[in-house]
């Protein structure tokens, strides 16, 4: 019963988590900011679904299995790498290295580095 509860609870917060994404998605005016709602809110809710599934067949049928758990954790390494993958060619391709703004005093961000400035 607990068990049932449980995974009741995750898979509505799974599907609110993955309609948030999915309306932010749709919804949001640039590319930058549409990037926030699948690599955040999208992957709480498929993790979401996949830990209620994870916690579904040990209480129902007494099956371990792992598959879920890997799953989840390939999920959650791979969305903010990827993430940040596509906002670093969004700001090669969109943005001018004078309109972001300034590094701390005595670097560059490394997306812009200037090669001469590299070599000492």
């Amino acid at each position: 019963m607990i068990g049932e509860i449980i995974v009741s609870a995750l898979l509505v917060v799974g599907g609110f988590f993955g309609l948030v994404g999915s309306y932010g998605l749709v919804k949001l005016p640039d590319q930058m900011t549409r990037l926030h709602a699948p690599t955040k809110s999208a992957t709480l809710g498929v993790g979401a679904v996949l830990i209620a599934s994870l916690i579904w067949f040990p209480t129902q049928n007494g099956d371990v299995t792992w598959h879920e758990l890997l799953i989840t954790l390939f999920l959650f390494l791979t969305a903010p790498v990827t993430g940040n993958v596509i906002a670093k060619a969004n700001m090669h391709m969109n943005w001018r290295p004078e309109n972001i703004p300034g590094p701390a005093e005595d670097t560059s961000w490394s997306t812009y580095a200037h090669p001469q400035h590299d070599r000492k």
